[in-house]
C-alpha cells in the first residue's frame, strides 16, 4: 500500500480548483490583469486595519467565544436592520473562520453522509466540493430560462429521497443571475413541501446593479422557515484574506453551531473580529463606492464584449462578474490558458463551475476602471482576430 492509496478516498477524490489552476499557471507575469479571483484590487481600508491593529497591540491574542465576540455580533444585527430592515438578536449570529467555513458548517449542520443538496449551476465549485468532502452528495441543476424565466420544475424534480437541503446563491457567482422577491417565495413554498432546509449565500446581495440590494430570503421566510445564510466579509469590504464570515441560524441551532466551529477553527481570533466590528459599522461609505465603481466596470466591459458580435454575455443584474462564451470556443480551460498567453488578461475557466458553464469564462470586474477599460481592449482584440 502506498501513501496515497492509504489515504481517505473523500480526501484524494477532492478536485483541484480549475480557477487555481489557471492563477498559477501565469501567476507574477509582467502587465498581467489578473480578472480571474473574485475579488476586487484595494487592500483592506485603513478603518478596518487599524481596529484590527490596535486590538492585537493590546493584547486580544487570547481564545474568545466560540460563536463571535458579542461586539461583533450587535454589529451584525445593526448591519441587518440597517440593510436587509430585519430585526435579529445577536443569537441568530455565528462567526466562522470565512464563508467558505460557514457553507461547510452549514453542509455538516443538516446533512449526513449519504444525503443530498440541491444547488443551480452554473455555480462557485467550492460548494460541491465541500459537500462532497462532507458525504452529501452534491445534485446540480442547470438554470435553464423559458419565456424570460426560470425553470423552477427543473429544481423541483431534482428533490429526492435523500435530499436535505438547497443551496441558492443569488446573487449568483458566476452568472450574475439574480432571483426575484416571487423567485424566491416560490423555492421557499417548494422547501417546505418537502421539508427541506435552503442554504442562502447572499454573499452579492449589496452588488445589485437595478437599485438597492437584491431579494433575499429574509424578505420572505416566515421566523420558523428552515433557512441557514452564510456570508462573508470578503467582497464588501476588500478582506478576502482575513477569512471571516458567519451563519444566521435560528437561536435553537445556538450550540450545535457552537460545538461545529469548536471542532474545526476554535473560534476566529479576537482582533480580527475587531477589524469586523469596524467594517460593519464604519464601512458603508466604502461598499457605496465599490459597488459604484463594479457597475461602470460592469458596463465598460460587457458593452465592449457584446460589440465584437461574437460573444455571448449579459450584463448581470447582481455579483461581480461577467460570464461569457466566445464563438469558436469549445474548451474554456484551453481558452483561459490561451488568453493569459496571448493577452495578460486572468479569466476563470467555466469548465470550474460544474454543468452549464464548460463553454464560457467568467472574469470579475471589481478593479481599477483602467484596468478594466484596458482588459477590455486586449479582449476585443483577441476575440476579433479569431
Amino acid at each position: 500500500m502506498t501513501i496515497m492509496t492509504s489515504l481517505s478516498p473523500r480526501a484524494t477524490a477532492a478536485p483541484e480548483s480549475g480557477i487555481v489552476e489557471v492563477v498559477n499557471y501565469a501567476r507574477g507575469r509582467e502587465g498581467l490583469i489578473p480578472l480571474w479571483v473574485g475579488e476586487g484590487d484595494l487592500p483592506t481600508p485603513d478603518f478596518v486595519s487599524r481596529a484590527a491593529a490596535d486590538a492585537l497591540m493590546v493584547g486580544e491574542t487570547f481564545y474568545t467565544w466560540q460563536r463571535g465576540i458579542p461586539p461583533l455580533r450587535e454589529a451584525l444585527v445593526r448591519y441587518y436592520q440597517r440593510r436587509f430592515q430585519k430585526a435579529l438578536s445577536p443569537e441568530n449570529f455565528y462567526v466562522t473562520g470565512s464563508g467558505m467555513q460557514a457553507i461547510k458548517l452549514a453542509i455538516e449542520a443538516v446533512g449526513s453522509p449519504g444525503d443530498e443538496v440541491v444547488l443551480l449551476t452554473p455555480a462557485w465549485p467550492n460548494f460541491a466540493a465541500a459537500a462532497d468532502l462532507s458525504g452529501v452528495r452534491p445534485v446540480a441543476v442547470p438554470l435553464q430560462f423559458e419565456g424570460g424565466k426560470w425553470r423552477l420544475d427543473l429544481l423541483q424534480a431534482a428533490i429526492g429521497e435523500r435530499t436535505r437541503a438547497l443551496f441558492i446563491n443569488t446573487p449568483s457567482n458566476p452568472t450574475g443571475w439574480t432571483a426575484t422577491r416571487e423567485d424566491l417565495k416560490a423555492i421557499l413554498a417548494l422547501a417546505r413541501e418537502h421539508g427541506l432546509w435552503i442554504i442562502a449565500d447572499e454573499i452579492y446581495a449589496l452588488y445589485y446593479y437595478p437599485d438597492g440590494r437584491a431579494p433575499s430570503f429574509l424578505d420572505v421566510m416566515e421566523e420558523d422557515d428552515r433557512i441557514l445564510f452564510v456570508n462573508s466579509f470578503s467582497k464588501n469590504w476588500s478582506m478576502t484574506g482575513w477569512r471571516v464570515g458567519w451563519i444566521v441560524a435560528p437561536p435553537a441551532m445556538g450550540q450545535v453551531l457552537e460545538n461545529l466551529i469548536q471542532y474545526s477553527t476554535s473560534g476566529v481570533a479576537q482582533f480580527m473580529q475587531r477589524g469586523a466590528v469596524a467594517a460593519l459599522d464604519e464601512g458603508d461609505g466604502f461598499v457605496e463606492e465599490n459597488i459604484a465603481k463594479a457597475k461602470r466596470n460592469r458596463d465598460t466591459l460587457c458593452d465592449a464584449l457584446i460589440a465584437t458580435n461574437r460573444v455571448e454575455t449579459l450584463k448581470p443584474d447582481g455579483a461581480l462578474y461577467a460570464f461569457l462564451k466566445i464563438d469558436g470556443v469549445t474548451d474554456s480551460r484551453a481558452a483561459a490558458l490561451d488568453i493569459v498567453d496571448r493577452t495578460g488578461v486572468g479569466l476563470a475557466p467555466g469548465t470550474a463551475f460544474g454543468e452549464g458553464g464548460a463553454l464560457f469564462m467568467r472574469a470579475c470586474f471589481l478593479r481599477d476602471p483602467l484596468q478594466i477599460a484596458e482588459a477590455a481592449e486586449r479582449l476585443q482584440r483577441y476575440i476579433l482576430s479569431r
